[in-house]
């Protein structure tokens, strides 16, 4: 079997990881022929592709980003995109598809299911908000390098007696930002789950300073917003191609706390280096396990699924059930940063 490999998207660690076991279990279990496309789905539009035999695939575990190269460009929004995949994957004798991506990736291998491709897709995204799967590709990396970079701005913040903020992705959903605002012993965390009221913000911040401590950690996420109605109005900030701008709302806050406080405050955000360098184990492992289902379920006759972690299990989902939809952070979580705050 001819079976077509893309990785959509933005970057992540932990594809390399899957593209290995994609690899390895399609040739050795299976005999199959793995012909990878470069550049997510515009690679497929364009019919740019790279065969992978066991050669690519040698020393990739520990190195991130994707050795297929990845893209933001999803055909269903492109005219003529969708037949020039439909052509490339005829031309190319793909008998089946493997799509590893985050929501728009997902969203796309959904709708070209649907035109009659055998699809399998396995979820990645350091923002961790693809439905149905406890875990996706490249979240516990992001968290850990959140968390740590959390930990190093403690030191720096409590010895200069300020007040830092710390802007983690996240447009859709806090994950990032909740779990690292936790690990890293964040005092306030803003997640786009519960619009944020300014005013008691900086009230918490100027009772924490006024009784035990002179200095604070404020964690947020890209696409937190202000509550309706409150004192302070804010539009999230687009970009060119509709992404956030990074920086906007830490910015913002950052400024608004100085402003109403006058205590030093400064910002850092974290932006790309969430994305890259070395994945951790974790990651490693999950996007193994996912490879190797994925294959397995494509030499079963499976289409239209997407592999998911629900507990300890791997298991298949249906993709017109996630597609399109977001995880967010349940209130349980929500509730533990604000008690831990």
């Amino acid at each position: 079997m001819r079976i077509g490999l893309l990785t959509g998207g933005g970057d992540c660690p932990g594809l390399n990881a899957a593209i290995r076991a994609i690899v390895k279990q399609g040739l050795g279990e299976y005999g199959h022929q793995i012909i990878g496309f470069r550049n997510g789905w515009k690679g497929v539009v364009d019919g740019d592709i790279q065969p992978l035999e066991r050669q690519h695939i040698r020393n990739v575990l520990s190195m991130g980003g994707t050795l297929l190269s990845t893209a933001r460009f999803h055909p269903r929004e492109e005219d003529g995109s969708m037949d020039a995949v439909l052509q490339t994957l005829e031309a190319e004798k793909i008998e089946a598809l493997i799509c590893i991506g985050g929501d728009g990736t997902l969203h796309a291998a959904s709708k070209v299911a649907d035109a009659g491709v055998k699809i399998v897709a396995i979820p990645k995204t350091i923002d961790n908000d693809v439905a149905g799967t406890d875990l996706s590709i490249g979240f516990h990396t992001a968290v850990n390098i959140a968390t740590e970079a959390i930990d190093r701005i403690h030191t720096t913040a409590e010895s200069h007696n300020r007040v830092m903020v710390v802007e983690v992705m996240g447009r859709h959903a806090g994950w990032i930002a909740v779990n690292s605002g936790i690990a890293g012993g964040a005092e306030i965390v803003l997640a786009p789950e519960e619009p944020f009221d300014m005013d008691r913000v900086v009230k918490f911040l100027q009772h924490r300073h006024k009784a035990h401590a002179n200095f604070s950690i404020v964690v947020v996420a890209e696409g937190a917003h202000a509550r309706q109605g409150s004192s302070m109005e804010y539009e999230v900030q687009l970009g060119k191609y509709g992404e956030i701008v990074a920086g906007a709302i830490g910015e913002r806050v950052a400024a608004e706390i100085q402003a109403r406080t006058g205590f030093d405050t400064r910002l850092t955000v974290l932006g790309h280096v969430q994305r890259g360098g070395t994945p951790t184990p974790t990651d490693r492992i999950l996007g193994s396990r996912f490879g190797v289902a994925a294959v397995d379920a494509i030499t079963a006759g499976e289409t239209n699924v997407m592999t998911a972690l629900q507990g300890e299990d791997i298991v298949l989902v249906p993709l017109p059930e996630i597609a399109g939809r977001v995880k967010q952070v349940p209130d349980d979580l929500l509730r533990v940063a604000r008690v831990l705050a």
